[in-house]
């Protein structure tokens, strides 16, 4: 399986997906492009895309994707 992690989460999450193949945005040098782009690019090389983003529901039609999307809830201390 093939993860894509957004450009807003730290890159250090990527060694808790051990048997994975985890890539983030930066590393793709996709940094920047906006959600709708960046899905469409993501669904050609991933499975899963992972984001902090709570909006994106909201701004794209996630059901025209052919990616999983998985947001993470981050809870503070």
């Amino acid at each position: 399986m093939k993860i894509l992690l957004d450009e807003c989460i730290d890159r250090r999450l990527a060694r808790e997906f051990v048997g994975y193949e985890v890539k983030t945005v930066p590393q793709m040098g996709w940094s920047g492009i906006k959600n709708g782009q960046l899905l469409g690019l993501a669904e050609t090389e991933f499975d899963v895309f992972i984001t902090v983003d709570r909006n994106l529901s909201f701004q794209q039609n996630l059901p025209q994707f052919n990616i999983a999307n998985e947001e993470l809830a981050i809870l503070r201390d």
